[in-house]
């Protein structure tokens, strides 16, 4: 199977709110269900001086996506933190993993971000271990902080450092 990472086009739109119409995807982001179209493409666009949004595509069909965004403060510019979704259909087929290997490269080598963090929901166990094969630590847990299914959750605070950069330090 060959995967495509490009940039996020207008036309992704639609497919990026019907794989949020997935509740099984949508518990593990921020967002909620049954979201428009134009709801997505208003909020990327809002963000484009401070994000980057990637696609991945397998056979011309969206199955992934995932958006770096920057920080706007000055003394914040070296940080960036992301959020991804992979279309239920492509999960577990190496979509998320080659999404973050590309957002780690951009980050590295073409953005200067120094540090990448994350939230992650403390039993997405599988997005948990993704995360530390490409050098993310759990740094914290925010208790309560998210609510959904009618209940209330946590999140793990994970971030990465580049690692040239912690070599430097020791």
């Amino acid at each position: 199977m060959e995967i495509k990472i490009r940039h996020l086009e207008d036309g992704d739109f639609p497919h990026i709110a019907e794989m949020f119409e997935y509740e099984d995807l949508v518990e593990n982001t921020s967002q909620i269900p049954y979201n428009h179209s134009d709801h997505w493409k208003q909020l990327f666009q809002s963000r484009s001086n401070e994000s980057v949004q990637l696609i991945a595509e397998v056979d011309s069909k969206v199955a992934g996506h995932l958006g770096i965004h920057m920080s706007s403060k000055p003394r914040k510019k070296h940080v960036a933190s992301f959020g991804i979704s992979v279309h239920p259909d492509f999960q577990g087929q190496g979509i998320g993993s080659r999404l973050v290997d590309e957002m780690i490269q951009l980050c590295d080598n073409w953005l200067n971000i120094v540090r990448i963090e994350l939230g992650v929901f403390t039993e997405n166990e599988h997005a948990i271990a993704l995360y530390k094969k490409y050098g993310f630590e759990i740094e914290g847990t925010s208790r309560f902080d998210c609510f959904r299914r009618g209940q209330y959750g946590s999140t793990h605070q994970m971030a990465r450092i580049r690692p040239d950069l912690l070599e430097k330090q020791s």
